[in-house]
């Protein structure tokens, strides 16, 4: 195989990875980052039960935690659900902060840095596991929760708000409106909107991959505990690196 051939076939993915990232979206290419992020997330989460016994993109329970808890007075594990959501927050907050910036400076990036971020924090979860104690868990936690607000804000940007990887909720909600619509429609003697089942189509799609991906993340870190999460930390990197090191390329 020749060298040009050779570089055509590195190239390929390459381009692949970048134009998922790019700053010129398509409503395809955000399909697609949002199936594998969601997949993502769907791992990372069973991965947060499995090695901390919580499920860390559940903010609704957290938060409803934080109130039995402090009702109780059971100030420790309120800490522990505060800071899960202080996390969480930060981690939306921060990946707002770095899109906005890098759009000052190279717009070509703003979506690529912050999935990089996110696989660096991956590997700090990774590692997380060599702390026994109870502050080396409120850090795996507070990683965790991290990473999943990161990846729902830097989602939410890319998308203009029109998808969301970790709100599993509020997707299988609108699962049910849609339903709900097209059975209404059937009864009244009309076919259903087209718009209506392509949304329905992409619900399904996000969930089935958190669904999938949460129970690749079950068998993964069932058996290889915190550090099932490199592989994660590898595919956040794949996707956004590309894009970075190569930046300077039209």
């Amino acid at each position: 195989m020749s060298k040009r051939i050779q570089r055509r076939h590195i190239r390929r993915p390459l381009a692949s990875a970048r134009a998922l990232v790019g700053h010129h979206r398509s409503s395809g290419n955000d399909l697609v980052l949002a199936t594998l992020l969601a997949a993502i997330a769907g791992a990372a989460n069973a991965g947060g039960f499995f090695a901390l016994g919580q499920y860390t993109s559940h903010m609704t329970g957290y938060l409803s935690q934080l109130a039995d808890n402090l009702a109780l007075w059971n100030l420790r594990l309120a800490f522990g659900g505060l800071l899960a959501i202080g996390a969480f927050v930060s981690g939306a907050g921060f990946s707002t902060v770095l899109i906005n910036w890098v759009r000052l400076h190279d717009g070509r990036q703003q979506y690529a840095l912050p999935l990089a971020v996110q696989g660096v924090f991956m590997v700090c979860f990774a590692w997380g596991g060599i702390f026994t104690s109870e502050a080396g868990r409120l850090f795996a936690l507070s990683c965790l929760c991290f990473i999943m607000g990161m990846q729902n804000a830097t989602i939410t940007k890319i998308s203009g708000a029109r998808i969301r990887t970790t709100h599993v909720t509020g997707m299988i909600t609108d699962i049910g409106i849609e339903l709900g619509r097209a059975a209404f429609g059937l009864a009244q003697g009309r076919v259903p909107a087209r718009a209506g089942l392509q949304k329905l189509g992409i619900l399904l799609r996000l969930v089935g991959s958190f669904l999938a991906g949460g129970v690749v993340g079950a068998v993964g870190y069932g058996q290889m505990g915190f550090f099932f999460s490199l592989p994660l930390a590898v595919l956040l990197l794949a996707l956004s690196l590309p894009s970075l090191i190569l930046r300077r390329e039209a």
